[in-house]
């Protein structure tokens, strides 16, 4: 589990890089300097110059970062000659451009990520929307509701169904999703033994249906679905990358806008968010199940990045969107007193989230649902 959660951390320092790497890429297309471009965090290891740009290796791994040259709005404030490869001196909509660059860059990967896991063969739902045919599609738990009968007994998500068995009644040989639901459905009042493979080991679980988890009847509290392996050609799983990228985009820019109008209007459930430990304990958990269950979970969290960088609060990319768009209107610079004042009040805003969420987090280790 330790080597599963260090290779998760370097994957999740990778998402970072791969931001900054936007960044860093659209500055030297519009002819901006770029002073340096670190991997990790200082104190410095090691660096090398090329072409005006300081490449560095520090010691902190933490992610990474870009230092682009003018990029204090008060820097060269006033000054008479004009410098392209000044930031601060650039067009509102290049600076923009170089802002939101490194949003677009996560989402591209999310995309890259999920194509090359097509070429490979992902797992998908027999009923998938989009190209190519599911093989060797079995009945799968792809969400087990917590402290349901199924959850008590220790039904988890990912689990292959390979028999539902009652006191009066078996499941027949070969069954579909839809089947197994309603076989439970037509023995609620029985308890059913559920028939689960999980990697190369074998159970037998227990549980008995409960009513109040589904209208209309009793159930154990699992959601299934049949789940195969989806392999495409590079062209057709490029197409096919992109379309589920497209819906978890959506998905997750849906998410995240509910979540902190929930801020807003003090409804936010910060239970159900996973900040710093959560999401390391969620990773290392998919890293150790394989390579298919990590790739799509780090697809989702580039998207996540991406998304949480456009939140206009100080600090973060969305930010610093919205500290151009009021330099647009007022056609200067913000005065940079009050910009390390709005800035700073920002950062202890995040910080102080991070915190809470993490706090939540600590008690989900000691208290699991």
């Amino acid at each position: 589990m330790i080597a599963a959660l260090l290779i998760f951390i370097a994957l999740l320092v990778a998402l970072v890089i791969v931001h900054e790497l936007g960044h860093f890429t659209v500055a030297k297309l519009f002819g901006i300097g770029v002073e340096e471009f670190g991997i990790f965090f200082p104190p410095k290891l090691f660096s090398r110059r090329f072409k005006g740009t300081e490449y560095s290796i520090n010691a902190i791994p933490l992610g990474g970062f870009v230092r682009i040259q003018g990029e204090s709005a008060s820097a060269d404030e006033g000054a008479a000659i004009f410098d392209k490869k000044n930031f601060s001196q650039r067009s509102r909509w290049v600076q923009a451009a170089v802002i939101v660059a490194g949003i677009v860059c996560n989402i591209i990967f999310a995309w890259l990520l999920l194509s090359a896991g097509y070429m490979v063969g992902l797992p998908s739902s027999a009923e998938h929307i989009g190209w190519g045919t599911v093989q060797n599609a079995h009945t799968t738990i792809v969400a087990v509701l917590p402290g349901s009968p199924a959850d008590t007994v220790g039904i988890k998500a990912g689990d292959v169904v390979e028999g539902v068995v009652t006191g009066s009644a078996t499941l027949p040989g070969s069954f579909t999703a839809d089947q197994v639901s309603s076989f439970i459905a037509e023995h609620q009042d029985e308890s059913v033994i559920v028939a689960i493979k999980r990697g190369s080991e074998e159970k037998n679980l227990l549980a008995k249906p409960v009513a109040g988890l589904v209208e209309g009847h009793k159930a154990i509290g699992i959601e299934m679905d049949d789940v195969g392996i989806l392999k495409l050609s590079p062209p057709l799983a490029l197409a096919q990358g992109g379309l589920l990228g497209w819906e978890m985009t959506k998905a997750t820019a849906l998410g995240l806008g509910a979540f902190f109008w929930g801020i807003v209007t003090g409804g936010a459930n910060l239970n159900q968010v996973s900040g710093p430990i959560g999401i390391a304990g969620i990773g290392a958990s998919a890293v150790s199940q394989g390579w298919s269950e990590a790739l799509l979970l780090m697809a989702l969290i580039s998207i996540n990045l991406g998304f949480i960088n456009l939140v206009p609060v100080p600090g973060l990319d969305g930010g610093r969107l919205l500290f151009i768009a009021i330099e647009g209107v007022r056609g200067k610079p913000i005065p940079e007193h009050l910009a390390t004042r709005i800035m700073l009040a920002g950062f202890a805003l995040l910080i102080l989230l991070i915190l809470v969420i993490s706090y939540h987090d600590v008690l989900h280790l000691i208290h699991p649902a």
